[in-house]
């Protein structure tokens, strides 16, 4: 009865069964729980017939019957699946309402039992990298089973990061009230992050810069070679953005042979973990954050890094080969279904 998931019907019943341990009378159990006084007997001798369980169970054919048929809430659902407005992208709970007769409150109840939602969008590509499962098994293969005596290390660009300043002051967060920002804003210049997440250790090797060339790939390259010791294999996993490639970034690997590189499939940035980093990074530190100046911004950056730095936790990866490509695979067969 003190359960606030128990709904009030079962919550009712329950009282009368506690009154009547009391040695409360039928009459003023009824009086008390606002039920009539043959409800009560009924319920008291189903108790005393079928136990506690009794008490959740409302019998065939009691109750409030249905409003609308099953055919009709068959239809509301292939509506909401199979069809649109005339002036409009999808649905709302007024349009369909008044499309089908019926009302608002009914439409969202239907959509909620069925897990329909034609208010949200989600975004999606697949990669049509004719070597993906190569690739793929290659950059799985190094999270799941990395090589002895060598470092996997995740390395991208944060590119175009900017350091805006809002209009006004935002106000702070109170009881009831969350806090708040100007919608419009100033930009002061963007800047770039190069950055490495080591696998085994969690930790990230960033530097920014003011642009996101080959040198910019170079320069954090030969700081790889600097601060990892020696004697041991670098596999950087990277995308297939055309700094990566750049003939002078060929020319300098051919002179460090420890440095294998490991691309992705195009349009599978999600197989980089160190886009992770990168989205905790907007989401804990820049999203909201203002700054005045570029320089303002690199400091900000660059305090974050520290900070998760100190205490690293090291990303793991569990999804097997084989369990995407069947979810790639399932992906693609919906979009050659013909709806």
């Amino acid at each position: 009865m003190r359960a606030h998931s128990t709904s009030q019907q079962v919550v009712k019943r329950a009282r009368i069964i506690l009154l009547a341990a009391k040695g409360m009378s039928n009459t003023d159990i009824a009086l008390a729980v606002g039920f009539s006084r043959p409800t009560v007997i009924e319920w008291r001798k189903r108790f005393l017939a079928e136990g506690v369980d009794t008490l959740t169970k409302t019998r065939p054919g009691r109750g409030a019957k249905p409003k609308y048929t099953r055919e009709k809430i068959q239809e509301i659902v292939e509506a909401t699946l199979h069809t649109k407005p005339k002036n409009a992208t999808h649905w709302s709970c007024r349009t369909m309402a008044k499309e089908q007769g019926v009302s608002a409150s009914t439409i969202h109840k239907i959509w909620k039992a069925h897990g329909l939602q034609p208010h949200r969008v989600e975004t999606f590509k697949l990669s049509q990298d004719p070597k993906f499962v190569e690739k793929l098994t290659d950059v799985v293969g190094l999270y799941m089973n990395p090589p002895e005596k060598a470092v996997v290390l995740c390395v991208d660009e944060k590119t175009q990061i900017q350091a805006l300043d809002r209009t006004q002051p935002g106000l702070p967060m109170k009881k009831g009230r969350c806090g708040t920002m100007t919608h419009d804003y100033k930009r002061n210049g963007t800047t770039s992050l190069f950055a490495a997440l080591n696998l085994l250790d969690g930790t990230v090797i960033g530097e920014c810069h003011s642009r996101h060339r080959h040198q910019e790939f170079l320069k954090l390259l030969r700081r790889l070679d600097r601060e990892i010791p020696k004697g041991q294999a670098l596999h950087l996993i990277l995308d297939n953005y055309a700094t990566h490639k750049h003939p002078e970034v060929k020319k300098w690997l051919k002179k460090h042979p420890q440095f294998k590189l490991h691309f992705t499939p195009t349009s599978a940035s999600w197989l980089n973990l160190v886009e992770r980093v990168f989205g905790e990074l907007t989401a804990k530190r820049i999203r909201r954050g203002i700054f005045h100046s570029v320089p303002e911004l690199i400091d900000a950056i660059y305090k974050y890094l520290d900070t998760y730095n100190e205490h690293p936790q090291p990303l793991v990866w569990t999804a097997k080969v084989e369990d995407i490509l069947r979810k790639v695979s399932k992906c693609k067969a919906i979009l050659q279904t013909v709806h």
